[in-house]
C-alpha cells in the first residue's frame, strides 16, 4: 500500500513550484546564441557618458549609446542570475587606470562621482523580462570592465538618485 503524501500548507507548495520553475526557463536559453545576438563586434561610434546621457534623456524612452565602467559606488553592480548590471562614469584621468585601482575606495573618484548618474542596464528577453542568465557569465564581465551599451534609455529627474534606466539590445566590451 502506497504511503500518503505529507500534508503541506499551500504556500509551501507554491514556493516549491516557483523554485523549480525558475531555473527551467534559464535552461531553455542557449547562452552562446543569446551572446551572439547581443555582442557587438565593433564599438558604436556615437557613445556618450552617463553624465551627458542624463542631460539628453527624459522620462520618454529614446535610443542611446552609453560608455561606462561596471560599478555601483560600493554596492554589487550585478544582479545574480540576470543579464543586468550598473555602469558609472569612466574616469578621464590616468590615476584610475593603475592596476588594482578601486574607485569605491578612492577619495578622488568618490568626490568626482558623488553627483554623477549611474546607469542601470538590463537585457530583456522576448517575454519582456530580464534574460535569466548572469551578465558575468553571458558576456564574461567583471566589476571594473569598460563597456559600451546600445539601447533605449529614460531618465526621470524626480527620482532621489540620478539613475538612467537603459534597456539594452547590444553590448561591446572594451578589451
Amino acid at each position: 500500500m502506497p504511503r500518503p503524501l505529507p500534508r503541506l500548507c499551500g504556500s509551501t507548495v507554491v514556493v516549491a513550484i516557483l523554485a523549480l520553475a525558475a531555473p527551467a526557463h534559464a535552461l531553455d536559453l542557449d547562452p552562446a546564441a543569446v551572446r551572439q545576438q547581443l555582442l557587438l563586434p565593433d564599438e558604436p561610434a556615437d557613445a556618450t557618458t552617463p553624465t551627458l546621457a542624463k542631460q539628453k534623456l527624459s522620462p520618454t524612452p529614446q535610443p542611446i549609446v552609453v560608455a561606462g565602467r561596471i560599478g555601483a559606488r560600493g554596492m554589487e553592480p550585478f544582479l545574480d542570475g540576470k543579464a543586468s548590471f550598473v555602469l558609472v562614469e569612466i574616469p578621464a584621468d590616468d590615476h584610475a587606470k593603475k592596476p588594482g585601482h578601486d574607485a569605491d575606495n578612492c577619495p578622488f573618484c568618490k568626490k568626482r562621482n558623488a553627483n554623477a548618474p549611474m546607469v542601470a542596464v538590463q537585457f530583456l528577453g522576448a517575454d519582456g523580462k530580464p534574460i535569466p542568465i548572469d551578465a558575468r557569465k553571458l558576456f564574461g564581465l567583471e566589476k571594473g570592465a569598460d563597456v559600451v551599451v546600445r539601447g533605449t534609455g529614460v531618465f526621470d529627474a524626480k527620482l532621489a538618485i540620478p539613475i538612467i534606466q537603459l534597456t539594452a539590445d547590444g553590448i561591446h566590451v572594451r578589451r
